[in-house]
């Protein structure tokens, strides 16, 4: 059913479940996995270092799949445009990369924070033509 699935990442434990509901579907299918972390590019801020942190989050989670036909992609995003930027950026490397599902952690956020911080899961359900799992945070 699936071929190519893709899980998007960032350091929290959210994303480390995603990664690992991901890996087990990609498993089960025999499908190849690319894992995705966004940058910001804010202007006057230090882009290199965005790189370095970025690119250890993606080694780290890399680190904790058991499956050879695994890649990474760093994902730049526009800062100017918020979260819209990250959910630009994920979008369109769903199209490149051809994925047939996108695994991403939700922060399962209610109410005004829900209101003013947004969802980038919620937003990508309107972005994304290929299937979605949402991931919620892990019980405590």
């Amino acid at each position: 059913m699936y071929k190519k699935i893709m899980v998007a990442v960032d350091s929290s434990d959210t994303a480390k479940q995603a990664l690992k509901e991901a890996e087990n579907i990609a498993k089960t299918y025999d499908a190849a996995l690319c894992i995705v972390h966004s940058i910001n590019l804010s202007v006057g801020g230090n882009m290199e270092a965005e790189r370095v942190a970025g690119t250890e989050i993606l080694e780290e989670t890399r680190s904790l799949v058991n499956m050879p036909n695994t890649e990474t992609l760093l994902l730049t995003a526009e800062t100017e445009f918020g979260l819209n930027g990250i959910v630009e950026a994920v979008a369109a490397a769903v199209i490149d990369w051809k994925a047939d599902l996108l695994v991403v952690g939700t922060a399962n956020r209610r109410g005004l924070e829900r209101f003013f911080v947004g969802s980038v899961a919620e937003q990508l359900i309107a972005k994304v033509s290929s299937s979605i799992l949402l991931v919620r945070p892990p019980k405590a």
